[in-house]
């Protein structure tokens, strides 16, 4: 569905376009992601007289989730016009052992959004997407997923009382499947990567059958990406109004790296945060089965070559990135780099995030702080600067990348005496 509607819908809404960020041509805000004119990625564009009229105090009186932030945000500054779970205020945990035991001396903060309704960062991006389809007129959700984006979906459309369809690669985690397909819509596993199911989501917008479906990351995506924006003003937010010398993002698109750095930019523009001095830098990470937008770092180059993923990080298994070329500008820009880790430096991390904070991640959080891990003893990464590294997903959902390293560590009879033995009661 090629939507030719203007603004109306979005009533009150401080977006006022979609913009090409290949050639800066400018479109009505409809559902639309790629430019006529070079088929580059639509991003919204926002009045700026409207944002500067944001203040601290509006944000604060706001209600405990991302709708804080909906003056500015393209869609739900009407509360009943929401499609949402309300996700978002997720904590901001401080990880000082984790810290010390790889080698930083200046504060470490874990962004979890396990914390979530659907324990990934991406109920926030589907809150933002569905909400503006709501307004566009769409009357069935969907997406092509590698797991999370399809619970998100199937449960926001199952409270919203709306049909929903996912695709996803037919040999995701068993655990991702069941947090889908529990919700009640329809799932589809595919033969295929994502990078085929993506692009078959891409061809069924364009058929009569599909007309009416919000697919959100195919063609609402300019939406979609917006809701990634409040990982970043929540982090200033929780800070104190002020944004962090150093963080570590994983990178699947790529877009979610690319929107964060782009909130800290508005903030400090529109006055509601300050910036550390010299700027802040922003890392990347990647998983070593999947890793196109760091080797094209790694490399000098300034081309992503699509790759076929392999590897436990299958939530970060995008081989053709599509906004690879954004993060690496994004980096680049702030003097940032990017690492990627191996299956087993996953697990390790896994477990290592596990017994210093608490937080049990999925393998993306793992393939994070491994990368965390290596920037610091690469140099990289500056050990004097206070450092938010973020976890966007729940170990529950991918317990095979564990479940052979973890388990009890005594096995005793019901007794004292067998406890005695075991060595529980001392000599």
């Amino acid at each position: 569905m090629t939507s030719t509607v203007d603004a109306s819908p979005f009533v009150n809404s401080p977006a006022r376009a979609l913009v090409c960020r290949g050639c800066g041509a400018e479109y009505p805000l409809a559902a639309q992601h790629a430019c006529y004119e070079c088929f580059g990625p639509l991003e919204v564009a926002y009045d700026q007289a409207a944002l500067r009229r944001v203040t601290r105090e509006e944000i604060e009186r706001g209600p405990n989730n991302i709708w804080r932030y909906a003056s500015l945000l393209p869609a739900g500054q009407d509360p009943s016009t929401r499609v949402t779970l309300n996700p978002g205020c997720t904590p901001l945990v401080p990880a000082a052992a984790l810290a010390r035991e790889i080698g930083l001396r200046a504060p470490l903060w874990v962004k979890d959004d396990s914390a979530n309704p659907t324990h990934s960062f991406k109920d926030r991006v589907v809150s933002v997407a569905l909400t503006a389809a709501h307004a566009l007129g769409f009357d069935r959700y969907a997406c092509a997923s590698t797991g999370n984006l399809a619970n998100s979906v199937a449960a926001h459309a199952a409270r919203a009382g709306v049909p929903s369809m996912v695709f996803i690669p037919s040999d995701l985690e068993a655990g991702k499947v069941v947090t889908t397909a529990v919700y009640g819509g329809d799932v589809v596993a595919i033969d295929g990567s994502y990078d085929d199911v993506n692009r078959l989501c891409s061809e069924l917008t364009e058929t009569d059958e599909f007309e009416t479906t919000a697919f959100v990351n195919v063609n609402v995506r300019p939406f979609y990406a917006e809701g990634s924006r409040t990982l970043g003003y929540e982090v200033a937010e929780q800070l104190g109004w002020r944004i962090p010398a150093q963080v570590v993002i994983p990178m699947a698109s790529g877009e979610l790296l690319t929107k964060v750095d782009k909130a800290f930019t508005e903030l400090v523009e529109l006055g509601l945060a300050e910036a550390p001095a010299g700027g802040w830098r922003v890392f990347g990470a990647q998983s070593a089965g999947c890793n196109p937008i760091a080797l094209a770092l790694h490399e000098g180059r300034e081309d992503i070559v699509p790759q076929k993923p392999t590897g436990i990080a299958k939530s970060l298994n995008i081989g053709d990135p599509a906004a690879g070329v954004y993060a690496l500008e994004a980096v680049r820009r702030t003097g940032g780099w990017m690492a990627y880790a191996d299956d087993e430096e996953i697990r390790d991390a896994i477990r290592l995030l596990a017994r210093t904070t608490g937080i049990f991640a999925e393998t993306a959080g793992g393939t994070t702080v491994a990368a965390l891990r290596k920037l610091v003893a690469e140099g990289r990464l500056d050990p004097e600067a206070e450092t938010v590294v973020y976890n966007t997903g729940e170990g529950l959902k991918t317990l095979d990348a564990v479940a052979d390293r973890v388990g009890p560590t005594y096995r005793v009879k019901p007794s004292l005496r067998a406890v005695r033995e075991a060595g529980l009661l001392g000599g």
